[in-house]
């Protein structure tokens, strides 16, 4: 993913390989925060990964130099005790004034997993992860000591002196990620939101309905590409692509990385993409061959783009995590020109409630 200031567009397999990538550049990151801010985003989204800074850190650092923005902090369970894991949130929330989300992620690679010395199978992580929220649950309730004999977990008369410092919750908002059933099934049990990536309006309503009949949300995670016209847009997709291909000639890290993947949606990404460049008129996935499966993009003009949103809306989804190239730039776009028109679409249509809206890191959340 694109590090706040970077303006290239080489694919994420091939930015995964760089060194600097998993440095903080705190200078411009703090100022990006700021700007998010500024434009009335909701949140940021810190992503997790081996080839990138520890996401509870770098959300320490940028709250203490920020008001208001929200930081969705990215976690797998299996990499530490879920009381660790509690305490380290508790303290975030003290440091940043309850300002932290949980994107929970199960993972999607294998031999990244293995890196942390996590050998499970893709079924297994999220039997492993509705454990770990269990225990992290009694944890955040601070009611009495935590007993806890699970297949992955044992606690025995748990207890911290710490709390999760928040006026509106007991505990972090809980956004569980994948498009898979399992992913499904977590966010309606132990979650708040299912987190997962876009298809046609129709098709995903069907997906959600259980999601919000259990009464949890839906969230999408896409980018965007808009201008002031279509062609406009649809040029700035095309040189996108164009300078993937120069810049990463070998295509096949990508390919390589999907092929070593066990992420269900990550792989349904990039065999829609192998049939069809346009999953419907406005939603495009011509940069997930080189840019990953979160990459399939709304293109088009400011109009064009807040009405595929709000058909969105209208199939269950209420959350979005945008991404966009230049960073700063899509950011500035969407907040200035695509926001204003969906917050018009949705009073005239009579939307209940605004979706708040993110972009990924530090990356952004928006409640359109």
């Amino acid at each position: 993913m694109l590090q706040s200031g970077e303006t290239g567009t080489a694919s994420r397999a091939a930015m995964a390989l760089r060194p600097e990538t998993a440095r903080p550049d705190l200078a411009s990151q703090i100022a990006f925060c700021r700007q998010a801010e500024d434009l009335g985003f909701a949140g940021l989204l810190i992503d997790i990964g081996a080839t990138k800074p520890d996401p509870i850190v770098l959300a320490s650092a940028l709250g203490l130099k920020t008001r208001s923005i929200e930081f969705i902090v990215a976690c797998r369970s299996g990499l530490q005790s879920p009381a660790v894991f509690v305490q380290q949130i508790n303290t975030l929330s003290a440091l940043s004034g309850g300002r932290v989300i949980l994107n929970v992620v199960a993972g999607y690679s294998p031999a990244e997993q293995r890196y942390y010395g996590d050998f499970l199978d893709h079924g297994e992580r999220y039997q492993r992860t509705a454990e770990f929220l269990e225990v992290c649950e009694a944890f955040w309730r601070h009611d009495k000591r935590v007993n806890y004999n699970g297949r992955y977990y044992r606690v025995e008369n748990g207890e911290l002196g710490s709390t999760f410092e928040s006026q509106r919750r007991h505990r972090p908002e809980l956004l569980i990620a994948g498009g898979s059933a399992p992913a499904r099934d977590l966010a309606m049990a132990h979650g708040d939101c299912w987190m997962r990536l876009p298809e046609a309006p129709a098709t995903l309503e069907a997906a959600a309905r259980p999601v919000l009949a259990a009464g949890k949300t839906l969230g999408l995670r896409l980018a965007i590409i808009g201008a002031r016209k279509r062609s406009e847009a649809l040029e700035m997709a095309h040189a996108l692509r164009d300078s993937a291909d120069r810049t990463v000639p070998d295509r096949s890290l990508e390919g390589n990385f999907i092929a070593r993947s066990d992420s269900v949606s990550f792989k349904a990404m990039h065999d829609d993409a192998a049939r069809v460049e346009w999953l419907t008129p406005a939603l495009w996935t011509g940069l997930v061959p080189s840019h990953g499966a979160p990459a399939v993009a709304l293109v088009g003009s400011a109009d064009e783009i807040a009405a595929a949103l709000i058909d969105f809306e209208h199939a269950g989804a209420s959350q979005f995590i945008l991404s966009g190239w230049p960073k700063a730039q899509s950011m500035e776009f969407f907040g200035q020109e695509i926001l204003p028109r969906v917050r018009r679409l949705e009073k005239h249509l009579e939307i209940a409630s605004p979706v708040p809206c993110s972009i990924p890191s530090v990356g952004m959340r928006r409640s359109v």
